[in-house]
């Protein structure tokens, strides 16, 4: 099979998973998981980057923030061991709006894109590759790869109606050579084996 790689918003992932879970996060295999989606496209993955950001922490953490931030840590070191597996933490800001705190990740898609910038320098023998994300940010570096020869599969997740809680950039869809709406099925036939050191989700919510 051709070989591919997979890019990850690993936000945007996850609230699809919990989406799909009611409420709950699925548990899965996520080493597993990009190789299933690129094995349905007939392609090989050859290696996943993952973009992600650690949680919060005030100037004086509370309990709970301490332990977000510590299982979120654990997560990434079990990541971190896999070589076919590339992290990339961007940062979490917290700003008051209308009296609530709202927390935004800051620098995430950024590191994203030089990644698939150089995609075409660092994996010569990559033709087509995958990306999980929704944001229309990634519609200049898709149309930039696709002059230069590489074709973008999205796996993406939107529901139509006025209270739809997913949507996706038109823009998105129209830059990529292929798209694709994520299942609940994609993340169950991933399940975490028994036994085996693996990370089903990201545990550190913002």
């Amino acid at each position: 099979m051709e070989n591919t790689l997979v890019f990850i918003d690993a936000g945007f992932l996850s609230k699809v998973s919990q989406n799909f879970g009611k409420g709950e996060y699925l548990s899965f295999d996520l080493f597993e998981f990009p190789k299933f989606i690129a094995k349905k496209q007939n392609l090989l993955c050859k290696k996943t980057f993952y973009y992600t950001a650690p949680p919060f922490i005030s100037d004086k953490p509370s309990t709970e923030e301490t332990k977000r931030k510590k299982n979120y840590d654990n997560f990434i070191g079990k990541l971190s061991k896999n070589k076919d597996f590339t992290i990339r933490e961007g940062r979490v800001q917290r700003l008051k709006i209308d009296g609530d705190f709202v927390y935004k990740q800051k620098g995430v898609d950024s590191l994203a894109v030089i990644d698939l910038v150089n995609v075409v320098i660092d994996y010569p023998d990559v033709k087509k590759i995958i990306i999980i994300a929704s944001d229309s940010d990634f519609v200049p570096v898709i149309n930039n790869l696709k002059m230069r020869g590489i074709k973008t599969i999205l796996y993406t997740y939107y529901e139509k109606g006025r209270k739809a809680m997913f949507s996706t950039s038109n823009e998105l869809i129209k830059s990529v050579y292929k798209y694709v709406l994520l299942t609940k099925e994609d993340f169950t036939s991933c399940p975490i084996r028994k036994n085996k050191n693996r990370s089903s989700r990201e545990n550190g919510k913002k």
